[in-house]
């Protein structure tokens, strides 16, 4: 049996628990705590910036992939040089770790992105404005921001002149957008490369709330923009596992490329419902490096609904009453106001009134309807 070892305990990793159920595979879980969301697969509580417990813990596993992206790359490479098969690679999760890297071989690959520049102290700060087209742009620490933190609109350098004593800013243009969307693939070490349809994800205060599988694309180019640009992205960093591609679709219909995921990602929660493979089953195919499943879907769409706060079992009966067809999913985390605690899947023949059935079951469980 093939041992998958995951390192983070949250709600990624405990949505793959069912995925490997069902292929076969046993799942070892690298946990912060007793009581994480994944603890009913976890084989190790301890602190993953120790590399001696990584180094312990990769013991037991045939591979090692992520729930997150905050190892570190040193301990990786190290448990890599050991003989452990890590994938994502180092390399590519390098990506993810550090914006300014991501930009720079984005740029390399000749992806389409964003104008952007580095500024710090003791750079010339006035060019790397120009760069971006001038104020307001999109000021952005390269490390560990995420949902909306460590970003900012701002208007001079001065609004963000605390981060930039603590070293570079990445700036880029603040791009007007008629749409934000994610596309979804899988990638296995051999090349095997798979896609899912794009979907279009829905914000508020950089946090997502709603994601529409089965959008209207009327021409069909921004589908094969998005689909070209993850394509590209995952066999030029040689990338294995789940790639989310953050895109953003202008007036005009370029797609351009914001953040980068390397595992199974939010805005493909849609797809344990829609898909005829999870995105949980289809990342476990691919890190074991088996052939991966039909990415097909089995409705003409699909709207998942982000649930903050808390999920009670009596508040997700409170649901089913009105909406038997709601999948309601709950990561059995401590309750904390503005903390994704679960999500709603609604999946069907017409998009209003899946998005309508989606909307209102989530306000049920969220205790605001």
């Amino acid at each position: 049996m093939t041992r998958i070892g995951v390192v983070g305990g949250g709600q990624l990793a405990r949505m793959m628990m069912p995925a490997s159920i069902e292929i076969g595979f046993e799942l070892c879980v690298f946990s912060e705590s007793s009581d994480s969301s994944a603890k009913l697969a976890t084989t190790h509580v301890g602190d993953y910036t120790d590399v001696n417990q990584l180094i312990e813990f990769a013991k037991d596993v045939d591979v090692l992939t992520f729930d997150h992206e905050h190892v570190s790359l040193v301990h990786l490479q190290r448990l890599r040089d050991g003989g452990l098969a890590v994938r994502p690679s180092p390399e590519a999760l390098a990506l993810t770790q550090n914006k300014i890297t991501m930009r720079r071989r984005l740029a390399e690959l000749d992806i389409p992105q964003p104008r952007w520049a580095v500024v710090e102290r003791r750079s010339n700060s006035n060019e790397a404005v120009e760069i971006v087209g001038g104020f307001p742009c999109v000021a952005k620490k390269p490390v560990g921001g995420y949902d909306g933190k460590g970003v900012r609109v701002v208007n001079s350098l001065e609004d963000c002149k605390d981060w930039i004593r603590e070293g570079e800013v990445l700036l880029e243009e603040l791009v007007p957008f008629v749409r934000e969307l994610s596309q979804l693939s899988a990638r296995r070490p051999g090349g095997q490369w798979s896609p899912w349809a794009v979907v279009e994800t829905r914000q508020d205060g950089g946090v997502c709330v709603e994601v529409i599988a089965g959008a209207a694309d009327a021409d069909g180019k921004v589908s094969e923009s998005a689909y070209d640009i993850a394509e590209r992205i995952a066999h030029g960093i040689d990338v294995v596992g789940v790639l989310a591609v953050e895109l953003f679709e202008t007036a005009d219909g370029q797609v351009l490329v914001n953040e980068l995921a390397m595992r199974p990602h939010n805005s493909g929660h849609v797809l344990t419902e829609l898909s005829r493979t999870s995105q949980f089953e289809q990342h476990l195919r691919a890190v074991a490096d088996v052939p991966l499943g039909a990415t097909d879907f089995v409705a003409p769409f699909g709207v998942m609904a982000n649930v903050f706060g808390e999920v009670s079992l009596e508040a997700q009966s409170l649901a089913w009453e009105s909406f038997p067809q709601a999948k309601i999913h709950s990561y059995q985390k401590a309750p904390r106001s503005g903390r994704k605690a679960g999500h709603v899947v609604v999946i069907g023949a017409d998009l209003d009134t899946v998005l309508g059935q989606a909307r209102e079951a989530r306000d049920i469980v969220q205790g605001s309807s």
